[in-house]
């Protein structure tokens, strides 16, 4: 499984890139991963992935040197031993709230896939103000690779949109407070990560962010953009 591979890059300071494909496409996925993704966003939060898909994606962007990360719809025992079991090389447990829970994804990785569960990434997402206020609790957890912070449920936690308008950045107050997310995470030696924008990526890769979730519909506004102001 190639979560361990970027467990070990993470390990020596690399930075890693996982884009969203956001389609139920395994052909795209790869896609992405042979233009320079490391790994792919399997998002059955809110996304249409079934089981089948996630064995076949996985099975797929594997073979094109990738990972593929799948967010289960909640942090239920159940759900996270089955997308490891249909063969997720990493998991993104949304709206870890404390220690408790995050200790209770590590057993439930370790219950499902006892003999290699090494081989898979595991990532706690932090998507609250209470979350974040409980983060030099949850970080003293063992076996988290990474601690994800995620500012679009942030946001509305903190009564702003999810998403500001194409273009526009979040509100000040918002990254601010991912900013002392990231701060209490590293100040624990453990490895933040979060949603950013072609923009934002250099501010919190100087800020020691290593694990990056990138939407690719940006990319396709921009180059379709540039298209039609071509043919205009």
């Amino acid at each position: 499984m190639n979560g361990a591979k970027l467990r070990a890059r993470l390990a020596a300071g690399e930075a890693i890139s996982m884009f969203t494909p956001h389609h139920t496409h395994s052909g795209l996925s790869a896609r992405l991963v042979e233009l320079g993704a490391d790994a792919v966003f399997v998002d059955c939060e809110h996304g249409t992935w079934s089981f089948e898909d996630v064995r076949e994606v996985g099975q797929i962007v594997r073979g094109a040197g990738g990972a593929a990360i799948v967010r289960p719809q909640s942090h239920e025992r159940p759900l996270i031993i089955r997308y490891l079991n249909a063969g997720a090389d990493g998991i993104m447990v949304p709206m870890i709230s404390n220690a408790d829970e995050a200790r209770a994804v590590v057993d439930a990785v370790r219950y499902a896939i006892p003999a290699d569960h090494e081989k898979r990434l595991v990532i706690a997402m932090i998507e609250t103000v209470d979350a974040i206020e409980e983060l030099d609790e949850i970080v003293k957890v063992e076996g988290i690779d990474v601690f994800f912070i995620g500012p679009g449920d942030l946001s509305q936690d903190m009564g702003y949109p999810p998403a500001p308008p194409f273009g526009d950045p979040r509100p000040d107050i918002v990254m601010d407070k991912v900013a002392v997310a990231v701060d209490k995470i590293r100040a624990a030696g453990k490895i933040p990560g979060t949603l950013a924008t072609l923009d934002e990526i250099p501010h919190w890769r100087s800020n020691g962010v290593q694990f990056f979730y990138v939407h690719s519909d940006p990319f396709l506004r921009r180059g379709l953009a540039a298209v039609k102001s071509a043919l205009a």
